[in-house]
């Protein structure tokens, strides 16, 4: 048997053709070995997409160093004659392979059967349209913006995604195909001053680069002469008017239809295939199983197309004109090397290599020797072994988790570092999910998927940063006309959009709210500060307030003086805790780090942190009263488990308080899951148990026999006496009755309290309310996720059969969501009839916890395909592989947990889709059809979804609140609300009296010439309305600095009315600060306006009035009047600035 490693495997491969025994992580090793010694080359077809992105990983792993060498050519992930384009990551992805594996003379190419039968464009065409441009070239931007949309590129007003460009003046933005990043070209009339890459999420610029390589859009050309083509040959193909046929028309327009690729062909004279575009000395390497893959493909295709040919609007090509046969394909494949998993019978052409699987090593935590057969297998083997975790916060667990075992490996870098090491036992950060003993080469991998088999590792990709729902409400993002807004001053009324005025002899632009009986007030942009986007209810049922009246004076007034009672009621509570002594407990690190280890699935870093928290408040001597809030999902039970553990540990008792006997029977089940191990008695009281039974489970608690109880309210009642309580777990608080809620306020200053909500909470309340109420926000935010596909029909057959089969084609999975328990087995079954080849499986809330892990955790490592499922998977763990899901019934859904329920797709690079199945419209509620046409129309996951999420947070704001206060919320909308919390507990805190009345007034400043951002500067009205309102909220130097500089980074060079604005708010800081109302300046002079008690230095105001010749007059007590001898604004307003730096309190 050979050796893997330090062994010529491409000398081996000239003489023997069939590899075997490369089972586990072998077939990574083997491929990556091979590309590194052979001299062109290396192609490996694997029989699907999910084999394909396995190896491609684990090669990337072993080739270390050499990782770039890997390239990947995507499927499409559509079915043969599918209505849908691939995404355009993936068309991305391939055009860049295409492009580099032309000059790639040497490494690996990795791809699926299927792929490798397509026909494509000729690799002449590919070349003929990429092009490069360098700083110090002459670029016309009329030509070069012609250039990028004959090759399939959109014109957008903001570069997000691959294939957009945008122009603005001198700048022009651009994310070219196979790029990992945007660029932004910067102009000096026609020549290329910088080319910078950019953060598409922020737009802020990252560093500059000298040259960038531009790829087509598209794997065929739209340009004249391809339309031309496509035309002209289609009619040749087809019989029947081609003005009746969609596929015809759109190409005619230049904006094809979904589902073009199938028709590539059309635009060329001839095709070629991916052999066509590979250097001659290419090795092929295949699966065994791959050519029997390419044969049922095969079939599929034929099939698909008996059963769509005859569809005059869209017919269609032969099979053998879009894909080679797998007769041609054999013949294509040489030389050819098949790589087998299993051991090969002996002969010439064979060889087998010294590989062996792992036994099983799984460390088994509440077994008495946990790591047993780990430890037994480390010392006596005599391998050295490299161990692999999934992460840098993995790799310090397991460091964690093995010492107390007497196994400490030491960490390395990577592969390469462990070859070049001679330590017997290391450690290092891989996505290796098979392990693999290599005896002839004295080296062993254990991955962690080895140790802890069912642990579920949530992937934490180095994640773009998301949109902070606060953010999106202050600075008005995406506001569309109609929408309601808060305008400090005059109350809600609705934004209709910005206009610019002639005021004073000079054009400003304003903003523009109705109100009520038709009133309209004109805003100028720099008082944007003073408004705020409404939230706190739907958008139909928001106030509509009237100008002129002192109503909203009135509302707020109230608002500020609620505020300021909750604010002292909950500081009146902390304060009466933080008098009282608590029990401070010591965590048992080796008992606690063996109850967590129990736990299946990686925390999250906000229930990470709210763990920490949790077990702090518990250590020290203060009685804790903290909420952790958090969506339903295996999340905040598990904070509270630990609690309780810790709690019990220290042999102390803890009850658990539900809302209802029925969450009283599926907690005890939970709890009696998750402390099976230990000798902790944990009982759960309700109407379910027979009298006796509960006689002795109240017995039990009196006499501490019972160490943790779960039951409803009746757990409050006097005649219930605890031995020894220490901790009082609440779920959803909100639900119990008044009586019952002013007995837990009694009890809260004497024993630790955990209130556990899934209603979820803004953040920025928590930090409103910090130092007065401890909150605890699991609310992991999303990754930055593409569009998802979103279909709204009634129900048909074919549809959900096609939207299973795609999805499992391309190793992906489905939620299958059907919100009724009695009815979704049935559900299940009537989807298997559909999709016969799918493995499908059932979760539900009425599981039992252990269960229900059970099913998502198979569900994660992808051991079924579908999950037909109800709203528990609303939140909870991220499943990357789904990337369907079917949503029956969707009307019974509202508009926020519809987003909360499709954004559980979409969650990796793939497309992702998402269909909502209905009743007929007529059977419909207005609303629900509203609903439904909203989503559909927020494909992407942006502003529309930050607001659902951000509305479910308002509603769960007022219930921590209470009802009261969640009236105020409705009335002023929830921005405001937490303006008047914040101060008053700013105020209570400092023990000063909160003033109700409004605060003093901001300057108004009149430089005497325009100061606004010129459309012609930025032409989307959009991001003119956030520029505006950032500027204005600004609250420092530093603010509008940075500002600035952003503005010129994506923008270009302000415009002198841009820099006016900058300027005046420049001033508008200091002067507010002073006590200074207004500040008008002409071209000769100008005033000031000072309020009652101005925070001036009076003396050197009399210095300047008195000084001989002066040009200061004081009118009044509260006016300066001054001449100026300025020409330009910005000297005019550097000139005030100095004289406000004179009248200051130095």
């Amino acid at each position: 048997m050979e050796k893997l490693l330090n062994n010529n495997l491409s000398s081996l491969a000239a003489t023997k053709k069939q590899w075997g025994r490369l089972g586990e992580t072998g077939m990574g090793l083997a491929v990556a070995e091979l590309s590194r010694s052979h001299k062109s080359l290396v192609v490996v077809v694997t029989p699907d997409t999910h084999s394909a992105d396995l190896l491609a990983q684990e090669s990337r792993f072993f080739l270390a160093q050499k990782a770039h060498s890997v390239l990947q050519f995507p499927d499409w992930e559509t079915l043969p004659y599918d209505l849908f384009s691939p995404h355009e990551e993936i068309i991305s992805q391939r055009l860049d392979t295409l492009t580099r594996v032309q000059q790639h003379k040497q490494g690996l190419l990795i791809l699926p059967v299927s792929t490798l039968m397509q026909r494509l464009a000729p690799a002449a065409h590919l070349q003929s349209v990429c092009f490069d441009i360098k700083t110090g070239d002459d670029l016309n931007i009329e030509q070069f913006c012609g250039q990028l949309t004959n090759a399939g590129y959109s014109t957008v007003s903001q570069v997000i995604s691959h294939g957009e460009i945008a122009i603005r003046g001198s700048l022009v933005d651009v994310f070219p195909m196979g790029s990992e990043k945007p660029f932004r070209i910067d102009l000096f009339d026609t020549e290329i001053e910088s080319i910078r890459t950019f953060d598409p999420e922020s737009q802020k610029t990252i560093e500059k680069v000298s040259a960038i390589r531009l790829l087509p859009a598209q794997e065929f050309p739209l340009d004249d002469a391809g339309i031309k083509a496509f035309r002209k040959r289609y009619r040749e193909r087809f019989e029947g008017d081609p003005q009746k046929s969609r596929i015809y028309t759109s190409v005619s327009e230049g904006t094809p239809i979904g589902g073009i690729e199938y028709y590539l062909p059309l635009f060329f004279e001839q095709t070629e295939t991916l052999f066509d575009y590979l250097p001659k000395e290419t090795l092929f390497c295949c699966f065994d199983d791959t050519l029997e893959h390419a044969k049922s493909f095969y079939e599929e295709t034929e099939s698909r197309y008996q059963q769509r040919r005859h569809d005059l609007e869209r017919p269609l090509l032969n099979p053998e004109e879009i894909y080679c046969s797998v007769e041609q394909l054999a013949q294509q494949l040489t030389p050819l090397l098949e790589l087998h998993k299993e051991k090969l019978p002996e002969s010439e052409q064979r060889v087998n290599f010294n590989t062996n699987a792992l036994p099983d090593l799984s460390i088994k935590p509440r077994m008495e020797l946990p790591a047993e057969a780990l430890k037994t297998f480390v010392s006596a083997s005599s391998n050295r072994i490299l161990f692999t975790a999934d992460s840098t916060g993995r790799r310090e667990f397991m460091l964690d988790t093995l010492r107390p075992f007497g196994i400490k490996p030491k960490t390395v870098e990577d592969w390469h570092g462990f070859l070049s090491s001679s330590a017997n036992l290391m450690i290092t950060v891989s996505p290796l999910e098979r392990g693999i003993a290599l005896n002839a080469d004295g080296i062993t991998i254990i991955p962690e998927t080895r140790l802890f088999a069912d642990r579920i590792r949530q992937r934490r990709q180095k994640r773009k940063p998301t949109r902070d729902g606060n953010a999106v409400i202050r600075n008005l993002s995406e506001l569309n006309i109609g929408s309601p807004v808060v305008h400090e001053d005059h109350g809600v009324g609705r934004y209709a959009g910005l206009e610019m005025l002639e005021v004073g002899g000079y054009e400003s632009e304003y903003l523009i709210l109705t109100y009520s009986k038709g009133d309209t007030l004109y805003v100028p942009v720099s008082s944007l500060h003073l408004i705020s986007r409404y939230t706190g209810a739907d958008e139909d049922s928001a106030p509509l307030h009237k100008l002129g009246t002192d109503r909203w004076d009135k509302i707020k007034r109230k608002a500020a003086q609620k505020a300021y009672d909750a604010a002292a009621e909950l500081l009146d509570i902390y304060a009466r805790r933080a008098a009282n002594k608590g029990h401070s407990y010591e965590i048992e690190s080796g008992d606690f780090q063996s109850f967590v280890s129990e736990f299946p699935f990686e925390e999250t870093e906000d229930q990470q942190t709210a763990i920490d928290t949790v077990l702090a408040d518990l250590e020290s001597s203060q009685p804790m009263d903290r909420v952790v809030c958090g969506d339903v999902g295996f999340g905040k039970t598990e904070v509270a488990m630990r609690a309780a553990f810790t709690v019990l540990n220290a042999g102390r008792q803890v009850a658990v308080l539900v809302p209802t006997t029925l969450l009283a029977q599926q907690h005890g089940q939970n709890f009696s899951d998750r402390f099976s191990e230990w000798p902790f008695r944990i009982e759960a009281l309700s109407r379910f148990r027979s009298t006796k039974e509960q006689k002795e489970i109240l017995a039990g608690i009196q006499n501490g026999k019972v160490d943790l109880v779960i039951g409803t309210h009746k757990l409050l009642q006097k005649d219930i006496k605890f031995k020894n309580l220490g901790l009082v777990v609440i779920d959803e608080e909100q639900r119990f009755g008044v009586r019952h809620k002013e007995r837990l306020k009694s009890l809260r200053s004497q024993v630790d309290i955990l209130t556990l909500t899934a209603t979820p909470i803004p953040r920025t309340l928590n930090m409103s309310l910090s130092g007065i109420r401890d909150l605890s926000i699991i609310a992991t935010p999303p990754g930055q996720r593409h569009a998802i596909k979103t279909f709204v029909s009634e129900w048909d057959s074919a549809m959900v059969t096609e939207a299973c089969q795609r999805e499992i084609r391309r190793g992906g999975q489905i939620y299958f969501l059907h919100n009724e328990v009695k009815s979704i087995e049935k559900a299940a079954r009537d989807l298997a009839e559909l999709v016969p080849e799918a493995h499908i499986e059932i979760a539900h809330g009425q599981m039992r916890e252990s269960q229900l892990e059970q099913v998502m955790t198979d569900f994660y490592h992808q051991r079924f395909n579908i999950l037909v499922c109800t709203t528990i998977i609303e939140t909870g763990i991220d499943v990357p592989s789904a990337n369907t899901i079917i949503m029956n019934r969707a009307d019974k859904f509202g508009l926020s947990q519809l987003h909360q329920l499709r954004g559980r797709v979409g969650r990796s690079y793939h497309r992702a889709y998402a269909y909502l199945i209905t009743p007929n419209k007529k059977a419909m509620t207005k609303d629900a059809i509203k609903r439904l046409e909203a989503i559909e129309s927020l494909e992407d996951l942006g502003v529309g979804f930050t607001l659902a999420t951000h509305d479910l947070e308002i509603r769960g704001a007022g219930e921590l609140l209470g009802d009261e206060q969640s009236g105020q919320i409705h009335e002023i909308g929830f921005s405001m609300y937490n303006d008047l919390l914040e101060r008053a507990v700013k105020a209570l805190k400092e023990g000063k009296q909160v003033s109700l009345e409004k605060p003093e007034n901001v300057t108004d400043i009149d430089l005497g010439a325009p100061a606004l951002l010129p459309s012609a500067y930025i032409f989307d009205i959009h991001t003119r309305l956030m520029s505006y309102k950032r500027i204005a909220s600004a609250e420092n130097d530093k603010e509008l600095y940075e500002l600035q500089i952003e503005l010129i980074d994506r923008f270009g060079l302000l415009p002198d009315a841009a820099k006016n604005l900058f300027a005046s708010h420049k001033l508008k800081l200091i002067a507010t600060e002073m006590g200074i109302t207004k500040i008008d300046l002409g071209n000769d002079a100008g005033r000031i306006l000072f309020s009652a008690s101005p925070n001036i230095d009076v003396a050197a105001l009399l210095k300047l009035i008195q000084t001989p010749g002066s040009s200061f007059e004081l009118q009044g007590q509260e006016k300066l009047l001054f001449s100026i001898n300025e020409d330009e604004t910005e000297n005019r307003a550097e000139w005030v600035e100095k004289l406000l730096t004179t009248l200051s309190i130095k």
